[in-house]
């Protein structure tokens, strides 16, 4: 094998190995997304039934008035 068939035997191997981990990052970043989201729309369900809690009048966390 030449020098120059080296070298390009070399680059392709690099070429496919920057691929691969370039597709294992944006696996890793899509399944990342995934979960912020989720953790978004649970953080403004929870802020919600928070301040409907709120708004009713919830006394769960007051004193019963014989203490």
């Amino acid at each position: 094998m030449s020098e120059l068939d080296e070298r390009i035997t070399e680059l392709e191997n690099r070429i496919a190995f920057l691929e691969h981990a370039s597709q294992q990052m944006s696996d890793l970043i899509y399944n990342q997304q995934k979960q912020i989201d989720r953790h978004v729309r649970d953080t403004a369900r929870q802020i919600e039934n928070l301040q409907q809690s709120m708004e009713s009048g919830d006394s769960s966390d007051e004193t019963p008035p014989h203490y």
